[in-house]
């Protein structure tokens, strides 16, 4: 099974993009793990907020072609650490299919990603930009491997 997250624009601010590349690494040591991001939109003053979300909604339907779509949403069900772990644990042993966790754009999900989506996770109630989103995520999914596999990382 393989483990891809799946990203709207490319993460510019240094700091977050190292700190995510520090994670997407160790994340090699557990599963399958892709990051992709697909390239924001060009030109998009003359655009509505749906009509940029229908366009972004598009490259990720076809970015996320044949997997599990679990999104990355702030009306998702809330997890603790150990929680999710478990929930990911079942998802690899009797999902089969591999899973694409997405995290979109400024403006959130089309319609289309919403119902083709099977899931949405919300790391809490507080907004976080997209890009710090991409790193807090990626270390909860190292730390839930970490879980999985009874290693000393994470404390309860």
């Amino acid at each position: 099974m393989k483990i891809v997250l799946l990203t709207v624009g490319k993460t510019d601010v240094s700091w977050v993009r190292e700190g995510l590349q520090l994670y997407v690494s160790r994340l090699q040591h557990y599963a399958r793990f892709e990051l992709r991001e697909i390239p924001e939109l060009k030109n998009t003053s003359s655009l509505s907020e749906d009509q940029i979300k229908t366009k972004e909604g598009a490259a990720i339907l076809r970015e996320s072609a044949g997997m599990e779509i679990i999104l990355l949403d702030e009306h998702g069900r809330e997890f603790r650490s150990l929680e999710f772990a478990g929930w990911l644990q079942d998802r690899m042993c009797h999902g089969g299919k591999d899973i694409c966790f997405v995290i979109g754009g400024a403006y959130g999900f089309s319609a289309e990603v919403y119902a083709a989506a099977g899931g949405k996770i919300s790391l809490g109630k507080m907004t976080f930009s997209h890009q710090m989103v991409r790193t807090i995520f990626a270390e909860q999914l190292y730390r839930a491997f970490t879980i999985i596999k009874g290693e000393p990382y994470h404390h309860e």
